[in-house]
């Protein structure tokens, strides 16, 4: 009886030390992390969107025009989020960008912003609505944002392995 609780002992203290070795390593590493903080799309005129989608109301209210410094956008940039129920941001407009034209394009479960170059694209930002999640796959040639409710998916695909960029919407 004594010798089993020896060994017992002993394995609870190799044990305890083993995850606190473990721990003090995982954290020591993930301490000296950084992430690179969201980029922003400029906007270049506001209410303007892409393929007839409709603008969001903005989350707070624009200054009036004698209080806005000048050179400052009407309306403040929409940013990326991972939150399955982001607030609500602005219609990005499409601009000639250094790569080629950004476009929004707006669905039932949320939004998704690419830069589209004239050989490539660049997923800018996607959005999910309230309640929606989502997911993005990218490849060399195609990018794939699909946002999920239950069962209802909706998928927005940029492809240009076979030409210029070109955007489909699909409800699945």
């Amino acid at each position: 009886m004594r010798r089993g609780l020896v060994h017992v002992l002993a394995w609870l203290l190799a044990t305890g030390a083993a995850v606190t070795l473990s721990w003090w390593g995982v954290h020591t590493v993930m301490a000296g992390t950084a992430y690179d903080p969201p980029r922003a799309l400029p906007v270049t005129a506001a209410g303007a969107t892409a393929q007839g989608s409709k603008p969001l109301p903005s989350p707070t209210p624009d200054p009036s025009p004698s209080r806005r410094p000048s050179g400052t956008p009407t309306a403040p940039a929409a940013t990326p989020t991972r939150s399955p129920s982001p607030t609500p941001t602005p219609a990005s407009s499409p601009s000639a960008s250094a790569s080629g034209q950004v476009k929004s394009y707006d669905t039932d479960g949320g939004r998704a912003v690419f830069d589209l170059g004239t050989a490539d694209a660049t997923l800018v930002s996607a959005t999910p609505g309230t309640g929606w999640s989502m997911q993005v796959w990218k490849t060399e040639t195609w990018i794939r944002v699909e946002f999920t409710r239950n069962t209802d998916r909706v998928s927005v695909f940029c492809t240009w392995h076979d030409g210029p960029p070109h955007v489909e919407i699909g409800n699945y």
